[in-house]
This record gives C-alpha cells, sequence and structure tokens, in this order.
C-alpha cells in the first residue's frame, strides 16, 4: 500500500473539506505516519476516514476529527497538553509537534506500553498509566486538555484543571446524540462552551452516566 499517497489524499479529501485550515495541524497530519499507530490488523484502514477499533471497546477517532480536534486546542509552543486516553499514541504525536508538552494518561496497561514504545521518539511526550477519569490533579493546571473517550455528563474536575485561556476538547452526552465541544476558561469561575460537530465516540472507562429514571 502507498501510505505516502493515502497520507496526502487523507488530508486533502477528508480532513481540510472538513474545515481544518490550520497550516500548522495540516502539515503536522501530512508528515506524521498514522500507519505507525493503527493496529496490524486494520492497517489498510490507517487512512481511511472511519473509526478503527483499538480493542476493550475503544477506537481511534476518523481523521477529520482528530483534525478538528487539534484545530479547536490551538495549540503552541508554550503549552502543555493533557491527553486523556492515549489510545493508539497518534494524537500525542501530532500534537508533541504543535505543543511544548504533552502529558498522556492510559488506564489500559497493555496499550499505555504499546504507545510508550511508539512514542519514544517524541522527548516532549510523558506517557502515564492511570485512570484519569477525572482529569489528572498531579500535572494540572493545563493550557488544553483532549478527551479522547465520550462523557456522558461533563466532570466539572476537568474545568477545574485547566489555565486561565485554557480549552478542553471534549465530547458530550450519550449515543446516539452526542456533540464535541469547546469550553474556554475565561475567568477564575467562567467558562465559554462552543458547539463543534456532532459525533458518537466510545464513552471514556469509568465515566459516570446520568442518573436514569426509574418507574
Amino acid at each position: 500500500m502507498d501510505f505516502e499517497t493515502a497520507r496526502f489524499n487523507m488530508v486533502e479529501q477528508q480532513v481540510r473539506p472538513w474545515e481544518v485550515l490550520d497550516q500548522a495541524v495540516l502539515d503536522r497530519l501530512a508528515a506524521t505516519p498514522r500507519e505507525r499507530f493503527v493496529p496490524e490488523d486494520y492497517l489498510r484502514l490507517a487512512y481511511a476516514d472511519t473509526r478503527i477499533p483499538l480493542g476493550e471497546g475503544d477506537v481511534m477517532m476518523p481523521p477529520r476529527e482528530e483534525g478538528r480536534l487539534l484545530q479547536a486546542l490551538a495549540l503552541t509552543p508554550r503549552d502543555h497538553l493533557l491527553e486523556v486516553g492515549t489510545g493508539s499514541g497518534y494524537l500525542a504525536a501530532l500534537a508533541a509537534g504543535l505543543a511544548r508538552r504533552v502529558t498522556t494518561v492510559e488506564i489500559s496497561p497493555e496499550r499505555k506500553a504499546r504507545a510508550e514504545r511508539i512514542l519514544a521518539e517524541y522527548d516532549n511526550v510523558e506517557v502515564i498509566e492511570g485512570d484519569a477519569v477525572r482529569g489528572w490533579e498531579a500535572s494540572a493546571p493545563y493550557d488544553a486538555i483532549a478527551v479522547t473517550g465520550s462523557l456522558p455528563v461533563l466532570d466539572e474536575a476537568f474545568l477545574r484543571q485547566l489555565k486561565p485561556g485554557g480549552r478542553l476538547f471534549v465530547v458530550v452526552g450519550e449515543e446516539p446524540a452526542m456533540e464535541a465541544r469547546l469550553v474556554t476558561r475565561t475567568g477564575a469561575g467562567d467558562w465559554a462552551t462552543e458547539s463543534l460537530f456532532e459525533t458518537v465516540l466510545p464513552p471514556l472507562a469509568g465515566a459516570v452516566r446520568p442518573n436514569q429514571f426509574e418507574l
């Protein structure tokens, strides 16, 4: 398979038409070999516009959604990013070329070990095994947070771990109605929320579900 051509087509035919126009983000997508991060059984889908299974119910987001996520966070060389859910490690690799530092937390020991091996060449990425369903207080506060699993209800712990001006990307809701949001901390106790797009994403492990109505 010609991965270089597939990567070019991914950027030009999937990501850019989905309103991802930030050149720094497009350059990272064009330069980062996604095939290195995809499970071997799904290698032929490395650049397809689809969710790729990672096991245990988790998935890689489609490339166009990853592009929108990075564009929304508007990472700079001064920023410290927290990624909740390392998954394949691909998003951390993309962010490594945009941010000063990336802290990525993965609850699965197997996925953490695999991602750590692949990400070893990125000296500004730290891969941690742990449960970050309520963020990761140890390295807070952050300039940006990316949550790669959905949350039925947004936990305010994530909001409190943002610096002033910090940005949070999160998918909130339950199937079939989920919404990708950008939340920006505008003051000590103030946040602004922007709706980005509708999507469906498996829930983050351990995410709290809203109380169900019972007869």
